[in-house]
């Protein structure tokens, strides 16, 4: 309990980091943050542990049993890291919910490699735009030819992913429905690297 995930929030409500449990409570005892409760009221730590935790995660002390949040409002951090989504691994990986963009078959990652839409041999680049993730099947079918040279069909076209990147990780994504008014996502060093786009 005390690793699963925390939303983190600027002081204007926009996400800014995923934490853990353990680190959330002590942002939240410390006066760093506060909890927010499903009618987007604030607490500072006192008052969170006075609600209890009826129906509701806990984590049990020697004279208590304390509500989890799975919410956090930082109280003086209003910057908004910036954007850019690293192209690596992981992110196309990610990007394509580990599924096989040509035969749709969904598989762990290590079943899993990246394919160049239009092969390097053929000026293809490697870029978010030409980069997408294949079963080492279709991979080897599709060889070094265009899909439509293959007789293949791309499930969509490949595009740069507009989610941000602190919502990422090595395992699969994790939210709580308490998460869903403040974030809207869309549709291990090998994994992260960054990879060298043409």
């Amino acid at each position: 309990m005390l690793n699963t995930a925390v939303l983190v929030l600027n002081r204007n409500y926009q996400p800014v980091h995923v934490t853990n449990v353990k680190r959330a409570f002590s942002l939240l005892y410390m006066g760093i943050a506060r909890a927010i409760d499903e009618q987007y009221r604030l607490y500072d730590f006192d008052s969170w542990a006075a609600l209890g935790s009826v129906e509701h995660e806990h984590i049990a002390t020697i004279q208590q049993a304390i509500r989890v949040p799975r919410v956090l409002v930082l109280m003086a951090y209003e910057y908004l890291p910036k954007g850019r989504v690293r192209f690596s691994r992981l992110n196309i990986y990610a990007r394509d919910n580990d599924t096989c963009q040509y035969c749709g078959q969904q598989l762990p990652r290590p079943e899993l490699n990246l394919d160049h839409v239009v092969p390097r041999s053929q000026g293809g680049r490697t870029s978010w735009e030409n980069v997408v993730c294949s079963c080492i099947e279709c991979n080897l079918s599709k060889g070094g030819r265009t899909p439509e040279q293959a007789g293949m069909k791309l499930l969509r076209k490949a595009t740069r992913p507009r989610w941000t990147p602190f919502f990422r990780t090595a395992q699969k994504r994790i939210t709580y429905r308490e998460w869903l008014p403040f974030i809207s996502l869309a549709d291990a060093s090998y994994w992260n690297v960054e990879l060298t786009q043409d």
